[in-house]
C-alpha cells in the first residue's frame, strides 16, 4: 500500500487518522486531506514557496512555482490528445523512446508529473506485477488518473519534488517526462528523485534539447515571461554539470526526434513505421543533420 512508502513533506511518518480519513504528520501533528484517495502531501505554507531561478535570457526571477501550476493545472487539461496529427506522433515516439529505456524485472514506478497519466494506462493491466504512482504538484491530474486507471497497483498523490514524501530508497524506476525544464533549481530536483531511487535503480529524464527559449512581455507583471513555462534549456554539457557530485554509479544521453523530419511531416508516413524503425530513420536523420529536438537522460544510482 501506498502510506507504507510515505513520509510526511518535512520527513516526518506519518499516521492515518480513522474517523477524520487523513494523514497527520506524527511530530508537528499537521493534517494532510485525503481527496477521493488521493493523498495532498504538500507543506503547509505550499503556495508561498518562491524559489529564484535564473532565466534563460539571463534575468533572474522569483517563481511561485506550487501557486504557478496549481493555476496552470485549472487552465489546461492535459488528458486532451494535441490536436494535430504530427504532435500525436512526436508524443508516441517520446513514450515508446521511454519505455524502451525501462529496465526489465522493476516492480515499481514513480511518474513524476503524470500529466495525462499515459505511464499508467501503459501499465493498467490487471495481470502485470508493475505498480505506478502518479505524482503531481496540482490535483486534477492525479485525481484524474486514478479515476481513468483504477487498477490495484495504481495510486496517485499529490506532492511537490522539492518536499518529497517518499521514504529513501524507495522505487525502482522514476520517469520524468518532460517537467525539469520548468523547475527552478534542476539539479536539486535529480538529487532529491535520487534520494528515492533505490540503489542500481533508474531515473529517466526526457526535456527539449538546446531548446532557445522565446520570451515575451507579460501583461499581468509587465516582466519578461518565457514561453510555456520553460525556465532552462539544456545540452550535454549542462547535464553533465548537473550530474557532478550526484551519487551516481553511471548515466548515459540520448537525442532524438530530428527537427527536419518533423519540419519536413514525414509523420505522415513515419507514424506506420514500428518504433525500431522510425528509432533506425530518427537516428540516420540525426547522423546527416544533428537537430535532434529531444534528449533522454538515463541514470543508474
Amino acid at each position: 500500500m501506498i502510506q507504507d512508502i510515505l513520509l510526511s513533506p518535512a520527513g516526518n511518518p506519518l499516521i492515518f487518522d480513522i474517523e477524520k480519513a487523513c494523514f497527520k504528520d506524527q511530530n508537528t501533528e499537521d493534517i494532510f486531506e485525503i481527496i477521493d484517495g488521493v493523498p495532498i502531501l504538500l507543506p503547509s505554507n505550499a503556495e508561498e514557496r518562491c524559489m529564484e531561478v535564473t532565466l534563460s535570457n539571463g534575468i533572474k526571477a522569483k517563481f511561485y512555482y506550487v501557486d504557478h501550476y496549481h493555476r496552470d493545472a485549472e487552465v489546461y487539461d492535459y488528458s486532451e490528445a494535441p490536436p494535430d496529427v504530427a504532435s500525436q506522433h512526436e508524443n508516441k515516439r517520446l513514450h515508446e523512446m521511454i519505455l524502451f529505456n525501462i529496465p526489465e524485472g522493476i516492480r515499481n514506478i514513480l511518474d513524476v508529473r503524470c500529466g495525462n497519466a499515459w505511464v499508467a494506462a501503459h501499465f493498467a493491466n490487471g495481470n502485470n506485477k508493475v505498480s505506478v504512482v502518479s505524482m503531481d504538484i496540482s490535483l486534477a491530474n492525479p485525481l484524474r488518473a486514478i479515476k481513468e486507471y483504477p487498477f490495484e497497483k495504481h495510486s496517485a498523490i499529490v506532492a511537490d519534488v522539492y518536499a518529497l514524501p517518499f521514504r529513501a530508497n524507495t522505487f525502482d524506476c522514476i520517469i520524468a517526462a518532460e517537467v525539469m525544464e520548468h523547475t527552478p533549481d534542476p539539479k536539486l530536483f535529480i538529487e532529491n528523485l535520487l534520494r528515492i531511487l533505490k540503489p542500481k535503480g533508474t531515473l529517466i529524464i526526457t526535456t527539449p534539447f538546446n531548446e532557445r527559449i522565446p520570451h515575451s512581455l507579460c501583461v499581468h507583471c509587465n516582466r519578461a515571461t518565457p514561453h510555456n513555462a520553460h525556465l532552462h534549456s539544456f545540452d550535454q554539457q549542462k547535464i553533465e554539470a548537473l550530474l557532478k557530485g550526484q551519487a551516481i554509479q553511471s548515466w548515459k544521453l540520448n537525442t532524438f526526434a530530428n527537427k527536419w523530419l518533423v519540419k519536413l511531416r514525414t509523420h505522415g508516413l513515419l507514424q506506420y513505421f514500428p518504433f525500431q524503425a522510425w528509432k533506425a530513420v530518427d537516428n540516420l536523420a540525426n547522423l546527416l543533420y544533428f537537430k535532434p529536438l529531444r534528449l533522454l537522460l538515463k541514470v543508474t544510482k
